[in-house]
């Protein structure tokens, strides 16, 4: 597809010229090249993304997103890509995982791999709207920092329980609810400590458990929202796939699955549609430590192929195809591009982390985020509650007899201080030294 196409706008061309084309956007098909005018547009790109006018005033039209700078139309939506990779773990993506965030404020997280948390944290969203998980299903690399959200945001502010939806099982021990109950089991020191110290509630988890061969079922149905899930065919019984509707569009979240009868059927007319293109069998030989008899099968028996992607595109033609969950790099990029090209032309981005997608009726605008290393939380609306009386101190009267007293005491006036400033002078907190009530 052709960067210059007269269909997109001139936002969504600077955007797709500005991150390189075939490294994360749109590209040039074979044997295009750029003309006068093609270069006299990009001469146009200012460093922010329009005509500066006034010296003093902004850049009208970024091609850069600003996190926590641009308020979503009523009837917009936002997709940002905060894990694209695969199960090893990478500095530069993080597994699967993606937010999309509705013009009526609402926020879901769809799947949360291992890694994915520091890409979300970086969006500095208030944890309190950062509670509804959707987990296409269970994985690690789909699901695998489902405790740093969990905890993070307990320790971030989040006032109330995290909310998780996910797919039963052939068997109990292999659904969302036993996961979800046995990982509080695994993190049970952590959540009884943070009980006392903090506050219970937010450490909870309200299990949303559905049948994962509910046929395009509505799992989700509040603010305007509907979310919908069908059978995935990915490594055993349980995975699924998911669509959400809002404002008259569809985002489709394929999680990880083979070619199968209910994505054609059920993500037929969607917006925008995100699913895996794995690498090619000889990329996980050379580049990935896979044997190959494991390789094909990764690239094609278990997962998506670059060439069955597009195919699976061409068949149900979204507006916007998103391909996902490889490694997106100088030596990978190109094969799986190659692949998709082989059986689809149509309006393409090969993602990578930090990735966003702002999705109209009239338009959908690729754009890469530009985000703090150093995010803080952000305060919401809500306030956390204080400490809950009456729980049992988790810390026995051998470990309080160690406490080292003049260590302690050193902290009382700057402790003061922080009472007066406050309004907390009621608060003894030189009792709570010793008694941790």
């Amino acid at each position: 597809m052709n960067v210059l196409d007269p269909k997109l706008s001139r936002r969504t061309v600077i955007a797709g010229l500005v991150t390189t084309g075939l490294v994360l956007g749109y590209v040039l098909g074979e044997g295009k090249t750029l003309s006068m005018n093609d270069i006299r547009i990009l001469s146009e790109a200012k460093a922010a993304g329009g005509t500066v006018t006034d010296p003093a005033g902004t850049a009208p039209d970024r091609y850069t997103y600003y996190p926590g700078t641009e308020e979503l139309a009523k009837d917009e939506i936002r997709v940002i890509a905060c894990g694209t990779g695969m199960p090893s773990a990478r500095h530069g993506q993080a597994a699967t995982c993606f937010l999309i965030e509705t013009g009526n404020g609402d926020k879901f997280i769809f799947d949360i791999g291992t890694g994915s948390m520091a890409n979300i944290a970086a969006l500095m969203i208030p944890y309190q709207y950062l509670d509804k998980v959707f987990l296409s299903h269970l994985h690690t690399d789909h699901m695998g920092d489902i405790d740093a959200l969990w905890a993070g945001g307990w320790t971030s502010g989040r006032p109330n329980a995290l909310r998780v939806w996910g797919p039963s099982g052939a068997e109990e021990s292999m659904g969302t609810k036993y996961a979800m109950e046995n990982f509080l089991r695994f993190v049970n020191w952590d959540r009884t400590t943070r009980n006392y110290k903090i506050t219970p509630v937010p450490g909870n988890i309200e299990i949303n458990e559905f049948d994962y061969k509910g046929e395009n079922q509505v799992i989700y149905d509040e603010n305007d929202v509907v979310i919908r899930s069908w059978p995935a065919i990915h490594a055993g019984d349980g995975p699924v796939s998911f669509a959400l509707e809002y404002a008259g569009m569809k985002v489709v979240f394929g999680g990880d699955t083979v070619p199968n009868k209910w994505f054609l059927e059920y993500a037929k007319d969607s917006d925008v549609v995100i699913h895996e293109a794995m690498m090619l069998p000889d990329q996980y030989v050379n580049l990935y430590s896979q044997p190959p008899q494991l390789a094909w099968r990764t690239c094609c028996e278990f997962h998506t192929s670059p060439q069955s992607f597009g195919k699976i595109m061409s068949t149900i033609n979204p507006r916007h195809a998103i391909a996902y969950h490889f490694f997106n790099e100088e030596a990978t990029r190109y094969g799986v591009y190659d692949g998709i090209r082989e059986t689809y032309d149509g309006p393409l981005s090969m993602a990578t982390d930090m990735m966003v997608w702002n999705v109209t009726k009239d338009d959908i605008i690729e754009r890469m985020a530009t985000a703090t290393d150093e995010a803080w939380s952000v305060p919401g609306t809500a306030i956390q509650p204080p400490p809950q009386k009456g729980l049992p101190n988790p810390m026995s009267d051998f470990i309080k007899a160690g406490k080292w007293r003049e260590g302690y005491e050193a902290s009382d006036r700057m402790l003061d201080e922080h009472a007066k400033k406050y309004g907390l002078e009621d608060q003894d907190w030189r009792k709570g030294y010793w008694d941790n009530q």
